[in-house]
């Protein structure tokens, strides 16, 4: 079986200023959605860089203006065959959250543009967020026979159960920017990406000024209660890698991506 270039595509960068502030930059040509390849490349590198002694704060960003993260790439689901593959693809979202979650370093987040499904766990792992006006929100895997069962404990975490649920099963529907501060998602919403920029610069180049062992004992803190995730996401993403097979899913995916 011949490989789409969509899995193979994307890159991950990363630059360090001199305030020790590291900038983490994914992108991927079919709206910075992330195959495995990515994925797993995207969680090594925020582990790398958590780790270095030259990072003081982290800046977690896509590349592009529109979309922030489209989150799957629908290729690769079409190209799942077991439940196996399916929980490998699954787990590399649980692979991204968990390295935010047990990076030692303060993870800001910067969503540009439009975050959908496992695009809007990327934003909840982070640890402050901000956004532009246009970061509307969806958790969209209800559409394709899936639910957003990996991204939804750090999702709920950041937005409470309710507003999660409503996301989950209004799953046709974006929320907007202004709702997601509302419920703690984003801690700033930014009318340009000019003003975006500059906020999440100088927020980050604060936070590199504070004793860094106060920011990892606080980030601690912050994230009690989720030490059992390592096992819990994966366990969710074997349900998503056993829905994914069903009849009703495949057809679901090919339809959504006929559109």
């Amino acid at each position: 079986m011949t490989t789409p270039t969509t899995l193979t595509a994307g890159k991950v960068e990363t630059t360090t200023d001199a305030h020790g502030v590291a900038t983490i930059s994914f992108f991927h040509p079919s709206h910075n959605s992330l195959p495995s390849a990515l994925l797993t490349q995207l969680a090594n590198t925020i582990t790398t860089v958590g780790q270095s002694p030259t990072t003081k704060v982290i800046i977690l960003k896509s590349e592009g203006e529109k979309t922030f993260c489209a989150g799957a790439s629908f290729d690769e689901l079409m190209a799942i065959e077991n439940e196996t593959q399916g929980l490998e693809f699954f787990s590399g979202f649980a692979k991204v959250i968990n390295a935010c979650r047990t990076c030692p370093k303060i993870i800001v987040g910067r969503v540009q543009g439009k975050a959908i499904g496992g695009g809007v766990g990327v934003a909840a792992s982070t640890d402050y967020c901000f956004a532009t006006a246009q970061a509307a929100v969806k958790l969209s895997e209800l559409v394709v026979g899936i639910g957003p069962f990996v991204v939804g404990p750090a999702v709920e975490r950041k937005i409470g159960l309710a507003a999660y649920s409503q996301l989950a099963l209004d799953a046709a529907e974006f929320r907007s920017a202004e709702w997601a501060k509302e419920r703690g998602l984003y801690a700033e919403v930014l009318a340009t990406p000019e003003a975006l920029d500059a906020a999440v610069t100088a927020f980050a180049t604060k936070l590199a000024a504070y004793n860094p062992e106060a920011l990892t004992e606080l980030k601690q803190v912050c994230w009690q209660g989720t030490e059992n995730w390592d096992t819990l996401l994966v366990e969710r993403a074997a349900i998503s890698g056993r829905l994914v097979l069903s009849d009703f899913t495949r057809e679901s995916i090919r339809q959504f991506k006929s559109k």
